[in-house]
């Protein structure tokens, strides 16, 4: 296996790699430098109820990756394409019966939804829930939109400390957190607004933390096609401080490490040195 050099880049990989067949001054070598510069597309999920898929550095750019959905949602559920497409008369209704449903579970848990306290909570609620959950309305192709740049840089690019906020799909309950993304270009920069924005979209559904995390790093691997793509997130869940176990203070920590970050130790280890240093 190839050595990392002094400065924590990947070592060329050996000619016979199939993976490195291509050098780096064939059009082939990079798909968005071939092609025309075109943003559409960005998702991965080729049908609702399926898995984050797995990465391979193999597929990028090849029919067997996994295929960007075509409204560019990343990861669509059953019922997302509805939401995006909806009507004004649809979204009416649906926070319609959104407020009833909240109405009726202020009831089964014994409060009274027509005291003065309560009686605007139901359409607060609504649209609370509506926003919390606003990324499954945005398009990964419009969050990116032109911000990809063609420049020679081949050293690591990393922000970190992005504060995160998500709710739990499993008791619908915050988990808030920071996130370090982190790249190394292969001929193309993102917008470094952008990583923020990515991890927001994704952010903005019904999420676990593991899935969140490899999410992001997917989605800024199929934008640009870096070299390697690394994602830590730390979080505090509510549904772990505030019910059940009861424990304030436990922090989960999940990766996602991709292309170099994954195959290269030093490569690895630069990243996770620099997100801790302060």
């Amino acid at each position: 296996m190839a050595q990392d050099d002094v400065h924590g880049r990947p070592a060329p990989a050996h000619p016979e790699d199939p993976a490195h067949a291509d050098g780096p001054s064939s059009p082939s070598a990079h798909p968005l430098l071939a092609t025309p510069r075109i943003r559409e597309g960005l998702g991965f999920r080729p049908a609702s109820g399926i898995s984050t898929p797995q990465y391979s550095s193999r597929a990028v750019g090849k029919a067997a990756s996994p295929l960007p959905d075509q409204n560019g949602l990343g990861w669509p559920a059953k019922s997302t394409h509805l939401r995006l497409n909806a009507t004004a008369e649809e979204r009416a209704e649906r926070e319609k019966k959104m407020s009833a449903a909240v109405r009726t579970i202020l009831e089964c848990i014994g409060e009274d939804p027509d005291r003065e306290g309560l009686l605007k909570t139901p359409d607060r609620y609504a649209n609370a829930l509506l926003w919390m959950t606003r990324g499954y309305e945005e398009r990964l192709a419009d969050i990116i939109n032109d911000a990809v740049f063609e420049e020679d840089h081949d050293e690591m690019v990393i922000v970190r400390d992005i504060d995160i906020s998500s709710l739990c799909e499993h008791h619908l309950v915050p988990f808030t957190g920071k996130i370090a993304i982190a790249y190394i270009p292969n001929k193309l920069v993102l917008g470094l607004s952008k990583l923020a924005r990515i991890a927001e979209v994704f952010s903005r559904r019904l999420q676990v933390q593991e899935r969140l995390t490899k999410q992001v790093a997917l989605a800024i691997q199929e934008a640009i096609h870096p070299r390697g793509v690394a994602v830590v997130m730390e979080a505090t869940h509510m549904c772990m401080t505030m019910r059940g176990v009861q424990k304030p203070g436990a922090v989960t920590v999940t990766s996602c490490m991709l292309g170099c970050f994954r195959t290269q130790q030093k490569t690895r280890e630069e990243f996770l040195t620099l997100i801790k240093g302060r």
